[in-house]
């Protein structure tokens, strides 16, 4: 049924909650097209990880909120949530059935994956945080 944890959402959120517009936007094109390659090409999980990418890097999440793995979670939550919706667009544009009808199956799907992805996302956001973290220090230290 498709209900799992967005494991490369996730990551792009991850990566692009703290990057520019345009490293969020490479890092969603990058993951989708490998996903892509991976699966089957259609319904593109590019068109949705990019957006997710794009997003995600222009919320500015420092200004907003300031608990990590709250905001993380949330962000998660609400991008699996687009995410999903452009993937039942894609099915609607195929023209075989509405998209009410689309939606009306999809929904069930979009809702318990996103829930599942916002649980796990503080478990990946932690680690892959102070990783990232400590090859900065390291590019920092003469």
């Amino acid at each position: 049924m498709g209900i799992r944890p967005n494991w490369l959402l996730i990551w792009v959120v991850a990566w692009s909650v703290k990057r520019t517009t345009f490293q969020g936007t490479i890092a969603g094109l990058a993951l989708g097209l490998v996903w892509d390659g991976m699966t089957a090409s259609y319904p593109s999980h590019a068109i949705g990880l990019t957006i997710v990418g794009i997003l995600t890097a222009r919320i500015r999440k420092q200004r907003y909120i300031q608990e990590d793995f709250v905001s993380v979670a949330l962000i998660v939550f609400v991008m699996t949530l687009v995410a999903e919706i452009v993937t039942a667009m894609q099915y609607g544009f195929q023209g075989i059935y509405s998209f009410g009808e689309v939606w009306s199956s999809h929904r069930h799907i979009a809702i318990v994956s996103a829930l599942l992805s916002s649980l796990w996302a503080p478990v990946v956001y932690y680690p892959l945080n102070r990783w990232w973290e400590y090859l900065n220090a390291l590019e920092q230290s003469p």
